[in-house]
């Protein structure tokens, strides 16, 4: 029955924290930003609405592996025709298999042995399988096949969410259903067809040499915009000596005089190739090209063979960061097609905000009249925690920027009668330590400590099931565990410590002769 000052503070100051954080969901926006300008440092963060709340657009988006798996099959193949000439092992035209490609080896005896490290190191995870006959398939396993999607649809992952985060959405789901889909849910965005335009374009990533003749017009040439200035416009050489999906990793970083750069590595065929390239042209300009578009032209300042390097051009900090980006994942590593599309419209959503504002109201007023009903004045006390118990959920969910979705509000309403579930246990245990004739201070006591380990035990029990649907569960039932979560976190609060300091407040400074209860 005692409080310290310092465990008094702590509940006023998680109490006062909850109202001012819950306050911005109870406010218009020109409110909030009225107040924002008068005192930017108070919180203006809402829940956030979930796209069956507010509208928007919902895709399932099919990953082009097939075409994938056949355009790394291409670059290998060159990689390996490049790789047998160098070595002198005579070979046959190579033609494509399903994962692979086929080619027969005119020495067998004399070139196994070379050629089956030459293939081996073409790229990891794929097969080797060389026959009597001189007939070699090199494909990729399942293990090759496995880690090739994992690294598309996370690389498709990335881009599509910076090109969302363009679009101006709050809170999108992006997330991998299945082996090659990708679920995609905006909320807000009510035009699917400008959502579309601006996220199924490819944008291939490539590495290309630029054409510094006199005229700039050199055959096999094309003339590309730069990105910071449209009207500049360079020529570069068509063929495409390095691709995308062949880098592994991009960071900013800083030179040896500390000026910003950008940090590349290759793949084994992309750093071949690059070493090549590099030996050849050093002190030339190399274009970087995504969407059409130049994003750089630095200079090949040596030799590169270690399937890494450093882009320099008088970058910024931010630049080279933005630059190391769009290397990571500027370019969608396969093509993307639509397989399922829905529009949400803004009614469906007020609908449902309206129908769970009801179910709330009514819920709050239902438990309200029971509690003071069944237990007059400290029925009273244990609406107040509720209240509070309320702010504090809205305020973590603002906090966290949760998205809130209509299974969510369900959480809330349902917690909003668990909330009170712990205050009808303390308080019949109160009543019943009344009735065996203990004194007001002693069957406050008992009645507090004697139903802590049942309400913990409920509301472990509880928060178990609620982890393991967010674990297991996506979309609207993370959402539901989310806020039912929240609420038993808060409800032990309210409940065990909030209601306890009211409680014992009240019977301090009115030291009652019996129990109102």
């Amino acid at each position: 029955m005692h409080f310290s000052a310092t465990k008094k503070a702590f509940i006023l100051i998680v109490c006062l924290w909850g109202l001012l954080y819950a306050l911005p969901n109870m406010i218009s926006q020109d409110a909030r930003e009225k107040i924002s300008d008068i005192a930017s440092w108070l919180p203006n963060k809402t829940i956030s609405l979930g796209l069956d709340l507010q509208g928007g657009s919902h895709f399932l988006m099919q990953v082009g592996m097939d075409e994938l798996i056949k355009e790394r099959v291409d670059s290998m193949m060159e990689a390996a025709r490049r790789e047998l000439r160098s070595k002198n092992i005579a070979f046959e035209t190579p033609r494509q298999i399903e994962n692979g490609f086929h080619v027969k080896l005119t020495d067998l005896e004399k070139d196994r042995k070379a050629a089956y490290s030459t293939f081996r190191n073409l790229e990891e995870g794929v097969e080797v399988n060389i026959e009597d006959s001189g007939d070699v398939s090199v494909s990729y396993g399942l293990e090759g096949i496995t880690k090739i999607q994992d690294q598309t649809i996370s690389q498709s992952i990335e881009v599509i969410r910076r090109r969302v985060d363009e679009l101006g959405t709050r809170e999108p789901i992006i997330q991998r259903q299945g082996e090659d889909r990708i679920l995609i849910q905006l909320p807000g965005v009510e035009d699917p067809e400008y959502v579309k335009n601006n996220l199924l374009p490819t944008a291939k990533l490539s590495f290309h040499l630029v054409d510094i003749s006199t005229t700039g017009r050199a055959r096999g040439t094309r003339r590309l915009p730069m990105v910071e200035d449209p009207n500049q416009r360079i020529s570069i050489y068509k063929r495409s000596l390095i691709s995308g999906e062949m880098l592994t990793n991009a960071q900013p970083s800083f030179d040896q005089n500390n000026r910003p750069v950008v940090s590349f590595s290759l793949n084994s065929i992309g750093a071949k190739r690059f070493c090549e390239v590099t030996t050849e042209n050093v002190d030339k300009p190399f274009a970087i090209v995504l969407d059409g578009e130049v994003i750089s032209a630095p200079r090949i300042n040596e030799r590169i063979c270690g399937g890494s390097g450093q882009i320099s051009g008088g970058f910024t900090v931010e630049e080279a960061n933005s630059l190391a980006i769009l290397l990571r994942a500027g370019a969608l590593p396969a093509e993307l097609a639509v397989v399922e599309e829905r529009t949400i419209g803004p009614s469906l959503g007020a609908d449902s905000v309206e129908a769970g504002k009801m179910a709330s109201l009514v819920g709050i007023v239902l438990v309200f009249a029971y509690m003071l009903l069944s237990y007059g004045t400290f029925g009273i006390f244990a609406n107040l925690a509720l209240l509070v118990n309320m702010a504090l959920i809205f305020a973590l969910l603002s906090t966290l920027q949760a998205t809130l979705t209509l299974p969510g509000i369900a959480g809330i309403v349902l917690t909003i009668g668990m909330a009170v579930d712990a205050n009808v246990l303390i308080f019949e245990r109160i009543r019943e330590e009344v009735a065996l004739g203990r004194s007001i201070m002693a069957a406050i006591d008992s009645g507090y400590k004697n139903a802590f380990s049942t309400i913990v035990d409920a509301n472990i029990t509880t928060l178990i099931a609620a982890l393991l649907l967010f674990s297991f569960g996506s979309g609207p039932i993370k959402g539901f565990a989310v806020t039912l979560g929240i609420g038993i976190v808060t409800s032990m609060f309210s409940a065990v410590m909030l209601s306890r300091l009211i409680v014992v407040t009240w019977v301090n400074k009115f030291k009652p002769q019996s129990l109102p209860i």
